[in-house]
């Protein structure tokens, strides 16, 4: 064991971490304009501001795949049905439904909504959401839609979804993004690059401003169907720095802040008005291999090594200030098709992972391997870097800015291994698992095992539960053998908020405005 090497370096790490977060304090002063956003220390605002790390991608609902989009667009875009805070489906844009035969749902419509531009939503706005994001294939949200071949319309608010076999996942993927619905006549009659530039949505909030890179402004729906929302305006900056994030908080800047240190939890708790909340999330940070013929983590030896070589309860206890649960798994409990026996464990074996290195015909310094990630994850990437040199390798960090990670990811372009953190608002295996279907695989990680295929293309027509859910666990059985990725931590969030404000985070990672009270109400 190597515990006492790691302890010098964590704390190394964990120095500079301090330095830069009191610098980062220091340095950063309210503005004239963030001093008029949050419920600051006076009377309760009518101004929701929000800062998280990333911004959205767009607002195409269809093109977007993070979560930090999906939290700001909740709010502008309504789903046919809707996850409440503890994860059970109610109903939104549908009142009812039904399933006619396997292939067959049929949905009642909410009579007497409008989008924000005063067009009535009716069951031509469904069915041009749902075929566009099914159809189109460039659409990031199309691999979770294109199993529905047509919505039909079978009056104005009424609509018979149809998808090209059983599929017990239809309820999940309407209420999740992709399934937002859009402005069939608006988007018409303006085109979407203008649809862009102005998006429309039934939801609480009407959009006002995008500025990107630093802002999203929201203003009230007065004429939301489910009565009127909480706040005037909601923005949502974004603040990739996690110390200036921070520093706004303790400023007053911003009523809730994500992602925040362990290093700033007790500067926030000293405080008297801001405090910390904390909660699970379904996002676990893991490394994702590259197995493409000819690279070094093709091997199976290479990835036990890799695995091996990481201290994960070290860097929970180092990095998230112990806020995290280990995992042998991406489906961590909450999700459909958990398998328990692979939660809240680990393996760790500095000496084998050399072992297996050596095993592997590679000498010290000679698995060289490039780890791409994210700023946000520069931390853990760091220290995860370190161990796995110290174990024989040799590791070029590549450490990206948010929208370059995004760029890279969607092109499927990383090298070796990449660091994510990747959530599920499915709450279902499949989330964790599709990427590594054949056909998905390929460009990415191009893993391919047949028998892992076969598992998974039953478990997304399989109707019986149980039958099912032992599919996905024997898949999770087979990736702790073959590891074609390695899972560091669950990972929990973690808020600061203003103590005018209540928060109750969700684990799902959805900012629905109307969820966050002032205090006073």
């Amino acid at each position: 064991m190597k515990k006492r090497q790691w302890t010098g370096l964590w704390i190394t790490l964990l120095a500079v971490v301090m330095v830069l977060s009191a610098c980062g304090g220091k340095s950063t002063s309210t503005n004239d304009s963030s001093a008029t956003e949050g419920t600051g220390s006076g009377s309760a605002s009518t101004t929701l501001t929000i800062a998280a790390a990333t911004d959205i991608e767009s607002f195409d609902p269809h093109n977007n795949n993070n979560t930090s989009s999906e939290a700001v667009l909740v709010n502008v875009f309504d789903y046919l049905i809707k996850n409440d805070s503890e994860q059970k489906k109610v109903a939104g844009l549908a009142t009812s439904w039904d399933q006619v035969d396997d292939t067959t749902w049929r949905f009642k419509l909410r009579e007497g909504v409008t989008f924000h531009n005063g067009d009535p939503f009716t069951s031509a706005d469904v069915k041009y959401t749902l075929e566009r994001v099914a159809k189109d294939e460039t659409l990031k949200q199309n691999s979770y839609f294109k199993n529905i071949v047509e919505v039909k319309v079978v009056d104005d608010y009424t609509v018979d979804i149809i998808t090209d076999g059983p599929d017990p996942l239809l309820l999940n993927r309407l209420s999740k993004m992709g399934a937002g619905i859009l402005p069939a006549k608006y988007i018409a009659d303006k085109g979407f690059d203008a649809f862009l530039k102005q998006p429309v949505g039934t939801g609480p909030y009407k959009f006002s401003k995008w500025t990107k890179d630093d802002r999203v402004e929201l203003v009230k729906n007065e004429n939301y169907f489910d009565g009127e929302p909480k706040w005037n305006e909601v923005v949502f900056r974004v603040i990739p720095e996690a110390s200036t994030r921070v520093s706004e908080l303790l400023a007053g800047g911003v009523d809730v802040a994500s992602s925040i240190p362990s290093t700033d939890i007790a500067r926030i708790e000293g405080e008297a008005d801001k405090k910390i909340v904390k909660a699970p999330i379904q996002r676990v940070l893991q490394l994702i291999f590259r197995q493409t013929e000819g690279s070094i983590t093709a091997d199976p030896k290479v990835r036990e090594a890799i695995d091996l070589a990481i201290d994960k309860q070290g860097i929970v206890d180092s990095i998230a200030g112990g806020a995290g649960i280990l995992t042998r798994t991406s489906v961590t409990p909450g999700n459909f098709g958990a398998d328990p026996s692979l939660y809240k464990t680990s393996l760790y074996d500095q000496e084998k992972a050399k072992q297996l290195l050596q095993e592997a015909g590679y000498a010290e310094g000679e698995a060289e391997m490039t780890i791409s990630v994210s700023a946000q994850y520069k931390e853990q990437a760091e220290v995860v870097a370190a161990m796995l040199e110290q174990a024989g390798f040799k590791i070029n960090l590549d450490v990206l800015e948010a929208s370059a990670f995004s760029e890279r990811y969607s092109s499927k372009s990383f090298k070796e291994i990449f660091m994510i953190g990747i959530g599920n608002s499915l709450f279902d295996a499949s989330n964790n698992y599709n990427r590594y279907m054949l056909e998905e695989a390929k460009g990415e990680s191009d893993y391919n095992n047949p028998e892992v295929e076969k598992l998974l293309q039953s478990a997304l027509v399989n109707m019986d539960p149980a039958s099912r859910e032992k599919e996905y666990q024997q898949v999770q059985q087979i990736f702790s053998e073959e590891r074609p990725a390695v899972y560091l931590y669950q990972m929990e969030g973690v808020y600061g908020t203003n103590a005018k404000v209540n928060f109750v985070p969700r684990s799902d990672e959805m900012f629905y405005a109307d969820e966050i009270t002032p205090v006073a109400q």
